[in-house]
């Protein structure tokens, strides 16, 4: 096996993304082996990683059998060595012993080796020059399939060029006239897009060649988001915060080298820009002419995006002269012509090295110039954050104050509370530098954080919020106005409850209904009882209870009086927690519900309306009615979107229980899709878990520490609970039954906190880990340790009794719905399997109960029936169970539970109906098959089907082992003469 090593650059990260470029390129290398040579120009701004998976590919060719030769291209100056990449080929080959006879017999090319002044000599000896190294490589390529790389072409000399054309037109890339392909030649070339200006002498040639048919273009783009932050994380030993990774990923606009320079400088200050990838930066601005660099730092003053009269005003340039300038800096590609008449920095990272450029006096005269243009032109909707900006950074902090005040109300009225909270706390900020001369009439301190701690809470950042709030607590006065001290109270109980500190809520709401007198009756008191009755509701205390009752109904009485009409939509909301049977899943409460629901819509209050909406798709989801949850989760969602109100915890809930019904229905794929979509911009995490729920019973067991991920950080109830469920269950699928009961325990401490009744999940979290103890309790009976065993069946007995204890009283002292009812049917017959083996009968009452909806729990279950049907020598029943639950595994694509059946189907040698020649491929198993005709990478169908790339890989390799096929084209060959599919693929590389 001939091969040459391969230049090996020496990279600091692992490569990350990029697979679909490089399944493409590794197609071009299979072809060029089967003899059919290919070009590839590959293109990509600098830094974007053309090297890196260049050097991946040679490495691949390598190991296939490939020579691999590679010539670089440098940047001479006007001083450019001619033939220089191919030179460096030569030598290459030149330094091997085992290609000393195929040299030998090209005497030409020795000129290149001996310094090449004389091979740029007259078109004749040039002709030969060319015609010689086409014929060289030719035989390298005969005795090994040869892998030519040349790397940055953009810096190529003229006589490289012309030899490049020669040997991809007239030689190497060309068959015999009807004859076969006999070149085993693949050339990969790269260069940079962002270097080529309009006159490079680059572009005439690429044009030249694309149109060659054996040659392709291919275009590397700023890799996604998720491949930088997976890039990020791997550049260092201990992980660096998810906000910082965050940063560097908005920063690094998908380019790997400035992500890695980003990462090596992350104890540099916030927002500079590192030293040596500034000098990268900088290089094409300083071929600018004065003019222009000057015309450039004007627009990074501005931005990354300015428009063209703003600029023009700014820089005191005629329209001309403007122009010419602009043209330069585009044909540079440091600016890019945008929608509206506007330019933008091609790069962020550039507009910022530019503007660390700039004099601090020069900065601050540019800002206040900006500023003022800005206000000439009349507060339009949009400006008054770009002049609070420019305000702030020029010194005139009077302006600064009130054009972000402005850029607050704007940001409010466009429902947008995440640019609300920010423009607010640049206010705060300004606040005390800003005499009070100089402030907006009408507001202090005090209420401009409350207002804050608002839209923090409406921007789902809640413990910012609370932060926020103690913050105006802290800032109340000894003679401050009783109503605004009561409002700072009872919102900083309303945010801690949001942050699941159930104590200091509950002290803060009775400490603002204390300091407000009930009589006369005021709005501010209303809200002060709705917010104490509400969080008396979390807490579950009976004495509690009875106070908030006798409190809920003197504010019912005065909210009507008064006609407030959102706080009496909060306060029945909180009744139904309270009123006994009036719960939320009772017709009276759902009734009771619905009429908040109206008052808080007629009042205009979007939170309240969504509490309401929020608790009427929870009972809906209690009662087993899993349609009617999904109606007003949806509603509920719609809503939210229309206020600006999607990152608020009511609807961050809602999204939770659309993708759990989701989950309980078998909607796995729409449930993973939306789950993919929320991760990225919801806070609190937890509320994709149904997603995990859906990868770990897909045998995707990294779902467990994504799960655990959600621990970190200030306590998140919703995270704990998703935490605990997908910890317990894992450690019962993996038959560790001490780990299963350790994470039960861990995650209800956290859950119950000082509540006095445990959360309704309890039941669940018992009966998953009571799957893990009676597994364990069997092994032991079998291996004829009874006293272990014994001891297997007394933790069991802890473990049901938890259970029994959840169900029959809720959260809202109430028994528990069918859900509740069907994990206690569940929780009943684990216990039995613990004590005293399988028994039918209960496991036929948990199918039975899981009928509400559950399609993956019933499925379950019937496992454990069908295994209990063996033990009763009911062989025949146990055929029909476990068929069902084949097929419905399948759909599902429930990995684990496919292969608990399989285990049960071997060992106990139980004989199934047989299935048709479609049903040799699971589900799963065809949806790939399908994408694979289609010419997917592994990474679109695990994109596609919501699934890893690598877990795509193993189904791909099942098809190919169980279709008796070599290669993936072979296997949707024989799929097709099977009839498997039928669709026909579109063509592809």
């Amino acid at each position: 096996m001939w091969t040459v090593p391969h230049t090996n650059t020496q990279f600091t990260s692992q490569l990350v993304g990029r697979e679909d470029e490089l399944d493409r390129l590794s197609g071009v290398l299979e072809r060029a082996r089967a003899g059919e040579a290919r070009a590839v120009l590959i293109s990509g701004d600098a830094g974007v990683g053309k090297t890196r998976a260049l050097d991946e590919l040679a490495g691949r060719a390598a190991e296939a059998g490939m020579t691999v030769l590679v010539g670089h291209c440098v940047d001479l100056g006007d001083v450019g060595l001619p033939y220089l990449p191919f030179t460096e080929i030569l030598g290459t080959l030149a330094a091997d012993e085992r290609f000393a006879s195929v040299l030998g017999g090209h005497p030409v090319t020795e000129r290149l080796l001996g310094g090449g002044t004389d091979a740029a000599g007259d078109v004749n000896r040039r002709l030969r020059l060319f015609e010689d190294v086409a014929a060289l490589l030719a035989e390298v390529a005969g005795i090994a399939p040869l892998l030519l790389v040349l790397e940055d072409l953009h810096w190529a000399d003229q006589s490289s060029r012309d030899l490049l054309r020669f040997l991809l037109s007239r030689n190497v890339l060309q068959r015999p006239t009807g004859g076969p392909h006999d070149h085993r030649l693949a050339v990969f070339a790269s260069y940079r897009a962002d270097d080529l200006h309009r006159r490079h002498p680059l572009r005439p040639l690429l044009a030249e060649l694309v149109r060659l048919p054996a040659v392709e273009r291919l275009e590397l783009q700023p890799l996604p988001d998720a491949d930088v932050a997976r890039l990020v994380r791997s550049l260092r030993d201990k992980p660096l915060p998810d906000a910082s990774v965050h940063r560097i990923v908005e920063r690094a606009e998908g380019n790997a080298f400035y992500a890695e320079e980003l990462v090596a400088a992350t104890d540099a200050p916030a927002g500079s820009v590192p030293s040596g990838l500034a000098d990268v930066l900088l290089i094409r601005f300083e071929q600018l002419s004065d003019t222009a660099q000057q015309v450039l730092r004007t627009a990074a003053v501005a931005g990354r995006r300015v428009g063209h009269d703003l600029l023009r005003d700014a820089v005191g340039l005629p329209e001309e002269g403007l122009e010419a300038v602009l043209r330069e800096a585009v044909g540079r590609q440091l600016l890019v012509p945008g929608d509206g008449d506007t330019y933008s920095f091609r790069h962020a990272l550039a507009r910022e090295a530019v503007y660390a450029d700039l004099l601090p006096g020069e900065r601050a005269r540019l800002h206040g110039m900006f500023a003022r243009l800005l206000a000439g032109r009349g507060r339009q909707s949009g400006s008054a954050a770009e002049r609070a900006h420019h305000y702030r950074e020029s010194h005139d902090l009077p302006e600064a104050l009130a054009a972000s005040l402005e850029a607050a109300d704007h940001a409010q009225s466009v429902g947008a509370p995440a640019e609300e909270l920010r423009h607010i706390e640049a206010a705060l900020d300004l606040w005390t530098a800003v005499e009070a001369s100089g402030r907006p009439a009408g507001s202090d301190a005090v209420t401009l954080t409350l207002r804050a701690s608002a839209a923090a809470a409406h921007a789902g950042e809640s413990h910012r919020a609370v932060s926020l709030t103690r913050s105006a607590l802290a800032g109340l006065g000894q003679d401050a106005d009783l109503e605004l001290a009561t409002r700072v109270r009872y919102t900083l109980a309303g945010n801690l409850l949001n942050v699941d500190n159930l104590p200091a809520a509950l002290a803060h709401s009775r400490e603002a209904l204390d300091l407000i007198p009930a009589d006369p009756p005021s709005a501010t008191w209303v809200w002060a009882a709705a917010t104490y009755v509400m969080v008396a509701a979390r807490m579950g205390d009976d004495d509690q209870d009875e106070d908030a009752l006798r409190v809920g109904g003197q504010a019912l009485l005065a909210a009507e009086d008064l006609g407030v009409a959102d706080a009496r939509a909060d306060l029945l909301i909180s009744m139904t927690f309270h009123g006994g049977g009036s719960n939320r899943r009772s017709p009276e409460g759902r009734a009771q519900l619905q009429e908040a629901r109206d008052l808080a819509r007629r009042s205009g209050n979007a939170p309240v309306e969504m509490r309401a909406l929020f608790n009427l798709a929870v009972g809906s989801l209690e009662s087993g009615d899993l349609e009617g949850c999904l109606g007003w989760a949806a509603e509920g969602l719609d809503r939210a979107g229309r206020s600006g109100l999607l990152s608020a915890p009511y609807p961050r809930e809602m999204r939770y229980l659309r993708q759990l019904v989701q989950f309980t229905l078998g909607q796995w794929d729409e449930c993973a899709r939306d789950a993919a979509e929320d991760t990225g911009a919801m806070s609190r995490a937890g509320s994709a878990g149904p997603g995990l729920f859906v990868a770990l019973a897909r045998g995707d067991f990294t779902a467990v520490e994504r799960a655990r991920a959600l621990l970190e950080g200030p306590f998140d109830w919703m995270n704990t609970l998703v935490a605990g469920i997908v910890r317990t269950d894992a450690a019962a699928w993996r038959g560790d039954a001490e780990e299963a009961v350790r994470a039960l325990r861990y995650t209800l401490d956290a859950l119950t906190g000082s509540a006095s009744t445990p959360p309704d999940v309890t039941v669940r979290l018992a009966a998953l880990a009571l799957s893990a103890v009676a597994d364990s309790a069997a092994q032991l009976r079998m291996r004829g340790d009874e006293e272990e065993a014994k001891r297997r069946a007394e933790t069991a007995a802890g473990l049901v009794e938890q259970a029994r204890a959840s169900a029959a009283r809720g959260e809202d002292g109430t028994p528990q719905g069918p859900e509740g009812q069907a994990w206690l049917a569940r929780a009943e017959a684990e216990w039995t399997r613990a004590v005293s083996g399988p028994d039918p009968a209960a496991w036929e009452k948990a199918v039975t109960a899981f009928a509400y909806g559950n399609v993956y729990e019933r499925t379950r279950c019937r496992l454990r029936l069908a295994e209990a049907l063996l033990a009763a020598d009911r062989r025949e029943e146990a055929a029909a169970e476990a068929e069902t639950v084949r097929q419905e595994a399948d759909r599902l694509g429930a990995t684990l539970l496919r292969e608990q059946l399989d285990a049960l189907v071997r060992r106990s040698r139980l004989t199934v109906p047989s299935r048709d020649a479609a049903a040799v491929l699971t589900s799963r198993e065809q949806d790939v098959l399908r994408l694979l005709a289609l010419g997917r990478s592994n990474r679109l169908i695990g994109e596609e089907l919501f699934i890893s790339p690598k877990t795509a890989s193993v189904h791909v390799s099942n098809i190919l082992a169980k279709l008796g096929a070599a290669s993936r084209t072979e296997a949707v060959g024989v799929a097709y003469r099977q009839g498997l599919i039928t669709t026909e693929p579109s063509p592809t590389d």
